[in-house]
């Protein structure tokens, strides 16, 4: 059993525990991103960056409150984290 099986399976048995905590993590860390994406400034590229961060958190949160398959919350949580994390990482050290 790989680790996302795993913690798929986790997720899926403490669904609504774990998807009440996302809503706020991936909340917090789209607004850091956000902060550090704007600190650059506010060019096409910068604003592009910003509207990726804020569609894909906004789909992981919406997907949630629409009540989809624990499947599909959990895939949107890995590519919100992911692409919060890479945002931050971009501005932060690259940019």
């Amino acid at each position: 059993m790989t680790l996302y099986q795993k913690t798929l399976q986790d997720f899926q048995r403490g669904y609504l525990g774990f998807a009440t905590l996302a809503i706020i993590g991936q909340s917090c860390l789209g607004g850091a991103a956000a902060m550090y994406i704007l600190q650059n400034g506010t060019s096409i590229f910068q604003m592009t960056q910003l509207a990726l961060v804020v569609i894909i958190c906004s789909l992981m949160n919406g997907a949630v409150l629409a009540q989809q398959k624990p499947k599909l919350v959990f895939n949107l949580i890995l590519t919100s984290t992911i692409t919060s994390i890479t945002m931050i990482i971009l501005n932060t050290l690259i940019l």
